[in-house]
């Protein structure tokens, strides 16, 4: 078994749902030992979510599940002295704490930026919300939704006459989790040259804007302003969804050569030469005529014998699957994408969750237990948190001593 790239980095966890909770199940995965703090007798909301009732009134709900896999769980509630005590004692030892919360709520519980540097000098502490902890719209509720209307994202979704649309996942709330994986580990890298912590704001909004491509670049360089195109490619034709005789089927023929071969293929070579389609920009000006022509010819055969014989020919090619095709796929069992563990709360049952597509030296990281019951780990709080602050003593001694001898 390899050593995970974050072994022995330590997360204290507030987020609920969605950003947060797929934020640190990434560093989870990288090998973070992450301690969820859920509200007493509550729990993290996702616990509630999902499609199943019955795992919803468990605790269990889906959304939960998917996310929290090889997390500890505590409750505590930090309006107690008690737990408020176990909860700063974590933070001494942590070396991240993520939240979720709306700006100035950690603030107003005590615990603002200046009092956990005091707590705890190489802290990375990393927020992440809708719109950042500055600005005017820092106070501003934010779901998925909300962020994908600001970002531009619903306005390029869909076609002329059904834009707006919302994309079909939580595209910003994984953005943003994503994200702040990311900022948080070259955060820890930094600390590693110069021994203190930082703080990490991260804004949904900007973090989702920031993967949009084309989408902002045209506009911000070329001062063009994107437009809903559907399944298709606005930067070439023919690029997009086309129709095989059994369904739907992607091709990507950007290049002028993989254009050319796709028409002999398709058994068109007179649309090679057809001056309507001789070059990109003609192609993309008479887009509804190519895709007519193109659909009429691939309709001849099914999906999957394009699919083979383009992508052998060079001309990128594929069906549009299902979700559960997708996930069936043999490439994703063949890298270990999805890991089976037991359910949590339903004995003789496997849970199935997804990794992140990273393998490290070969190896892919799946999460090392189920998702905790609420509470679960509430036994262990007080041997936690002096583990935590034995190995944060123990780390500082270290570096002392590195600094003596240089």
């Amino acid at each position: 078994m390899h050593v995970r790239p974050l072994d022995a980095v330590r997360v204290l966890d507030l987020t609920n749902v969605l950003a947060g909770p797929y934020c640190s199940y990434q560093l989870m995965l990288m090998g973070a030992e992450v301690v969820k703090v859920e509200r007493p007798g509550q729990g993290d909301l996702a616990r509630s979510l999902g499609p199943d009732a019955a795992l919803n009134r468990d605790g269990a709900g889906a959304s939960f599940l998917a996310q929290n896999a090889g997390k500890k769980s505590l409750e505590l509630d930090l309006g107690d002295t008690a737990d408020r005590a176990v909860f700063e004692e974590l933070l001494t030892g942590a070396d991240v704490l993520l939240e979720n919360f709306r700006a100035g709520v950690l603030e107003r519980m005590g615990y603002g930026a200046d009092r956990l540097e005091r707590l705890n000098e190489r802290l990375v502490y990393c927020s992440i919300s809708g719109f950042g902890h500055t600005g005017p719209m820092s106070e501003a509720p934010a779901y998925d939704q909300i962020v994908q209307g600001l970002a531009g994202m619903m306005s390029v979704t869909g076609t002329p006459e059904t834009a707006p649309q919302r994309i079909g996942f939580p595209v910003c709330d994984t953005t943003g989790g994503l994200m702040a994986a990311f900022a948080i580990s070259a955060a820890l890298l930094r600390r590693e040259r110069t021994g203190r912590g930082c703080r990490l704001d991260v804004s949904m909004l900007e973090a989702s804007l920031s993967t949009m491509g084309w989408a902002v670049s045209n506009y911000l360089v070329s001062g063009v302003p994107p437009e809903p195109l559907g399944d298709q490619n606005p930067t070439a034709a023919p690029s997009g969804t086309f129709h095989a005789s059994d369904g739907p089927l992607n091709i990507a023929a950007n290049q002028q050569r993989q254009f050319e071969t796709l028409c002999r293929l398709a058994r068109v070579p007179e649309l090679i030469t057809d001056p309507r389609f001789g070059e990109r920009e003609q192609r993309k000006a008479h887009r509804a005529e190519l895709n007519a022509a193109l659909d009429r010819a691939l309709a001849a055969r099914p999906a999957a014998d394009w699919e083979r014989e383009l992508n052998a020919a060079g001309v990128p090619a594929a069906r549009v699957l299902t979700v559960p095709q997708a996930l069936e796929q043999p490439q994703l069992a063949h890298r270990r994408f999805v890991t089976e563990l037991d359910h949590p709360v339903r004995a003789g049952r496997p849970l199935r969750v997804v990794g992140n597509g990273v393998l490290v030296d070969g190896e892919a990281f799946g999460p090392p237990s189920a998702p905790p019951l609420l509470g679960e780990h509430n036994t262990e709080r007080r041997a936690l948190a002096r583990r935590w602050s034995a190995a944060r003593a123990g780390e500082s001694a270290a570096v002392a001593g590195e600094a003596t001898a240089s």
